[in-house]
């Protein structure tokens, strides 16, 4: 099942240019399997027609109050009936201002008002617009009556000026909207996660690494916060854009990765383990390039730390879990890793099915013996090893004394 399979979402379109990207975000929630049911403003009419939208969603469009194709006249209580949530991004000053007033004088206002679901907006402004002390009370009364706020970001705005205000992209929303429908498995943990390669220096200029994207690391991230955890993120070298809320830690060095974990575990729920680190540093590095008329040179390696070994054996460590990429006899390599380490889960897969790859199959090793999660997305995968996650470490946190 795709990750909004089932919901029903209503979104709301206000009058701002962003409305050009409630188009994209009507495809993306309906390819992420939303039924998605679009209201819009007759200034956002003046932006983008509702034909488009109804193109795009596969359902009519209503935009006024009397409405006949609503058999008993009363859109604005039967149109959020049958929903999940009420989106409306673009959401304007002018639109965020009646959301906290109570005013409703048109059908999107008077809905959000009736409505018995949750409510998000995404604002979508002018930077002064959204700078200035009305808006910025407006908002955080929106949040205070429970209303989810979705962004905005900063960046290049349609009025030529640059700054906070321009609505979030359409996925960035998805992904919002997605991660809200999550089960909170994690809610009052704070969840440690190290992710992507380590670099170890043999010159300024050349070192050894790991194969590493960071793709799963990162998205174990999101997952945790998704399931209402607090992540501080490790990392290696990664071009990855990180979860929004994750607290990011950047390192090289597997040695800088140890200590930035020792600063951090002893103010942890969940450790889990997934950055590829070196397990060799040069002992011998140069401050300086080495020129190859210089010939070979002779490199001297020494072990790096094992970093999740080493906080597993800590006298009080929080829950760990490992991770190992294996190219042959997977089960056998992985659960003699998980012993040897003292780990009560560790998470294993192919090295020659991930590595770059978007998707993967994960095999989960415990003291119940394997779960092999069926190949999906490494979002997917995620959420389904934090599931599991959640599943063994609640117990485990019920039966420490207070």
């Amino acid at each position: 099942m795709t990750a909004l399979g089932s919901k029903r979402i209503l979104l709301g379109l206000t009058g701002g240019i962003a409305a050009y990207k409630s188009a994209e975000l009507v495809r993306e929630l309906q390819r992420h399997g939303a039924d998605t049911q679009v209201v819009m403003t007759d200034s956002a009419c003046k932006f983008i027609t509702p034909l488009t939208l109804q193109a795009l969603s596969g359902k009519p469009v209503y935009v006024g109050m009397w409405d006949d194709r609503v058999p008993n006249g009363m859109p604005h209580i039967e149109l959020s009936r049958d929903r999940d949530l009420v989106v409306v991004a673009p959401a304007t000053a002018d639109f965020i201002s009646k959301l906290v007033h109570g005013v409703a004088d048109d059908l999107l206002s008077t809905l959000c008002l009736a409505r018995e679901c949750p409510l998000m907006v995404a604002p979508a402004m002018n930077r002064q617009m959204w700078e200035n002390p009305a808006t910025q009370r407006n908002v955080a009364q929106l949040r205070e009556d429970g209303i989810v706020v979705l962004g905005p970001g900063t960046g290049d705005q349609a009025c030529g000026e640059v700054g906070m205000g321009r609505m979030l992209e359409a996925l960035d929303l998805v992904r919002e909207i997605s991660a809200w429908f999550q089960p909170k498995l994690l809610s009052d943990t704070h969840v440690l996660v190290t992710a992507g390669p380590t670099f170890e220096p043999i010159d300024p200029v050349r070192g050894l690494t790991n194969r590493s994207s960071g793709k799963m690391g990162y998205a174990i991230a999101r997952a945790a916060i998704e399931a209402g955890a607090r992540v501080t993120l490790i990392s290696g070298p990664t071009a990855i854009e990180p979860p929004r809320t994750a607290h990011v830690v950047r390192v090289e060095t597997a040695r800088q990765m140890l200590d930035a974990v020792n600063r951090q575990v002893d103010d942890v729920d969940i450790f889990i383990a997934v950055a590829a680190v070196a397990d060799y540093y040069v002992a011998n590095s140069s401050s300086q390039k080495i020129k190859k008329e210089g010939g070979v040179p002779t490199l001297e390696l020494a072990l790096n730390p094992d970093i999740v070994e080493a906080v597993a054996n800590l006298p009080n460590p929080p829950f760990c879990v490992g991770f190992a990429a294996e190219s042959e006899k997977l089960e056998e390599h992985a659960e003699a890793k998980r012993r040897r380490k003292k780990l009560p889960l560790l998470a294993a897969n192919l090295v020659q099915s991930a590595i770059d790859a978007d998707d993967n199959e994960l095999v989960l090793f415990d003291d119940e013996g394997s779960h092999r999660l069926a190949r999906s997305s490494k979002l997917e995968q995620a959420r389904m090893l934090i599931r599991h996650v959640a599943r063994l470490y609640r117990p485990r946190k019920s039966a420490i004394p207070v």
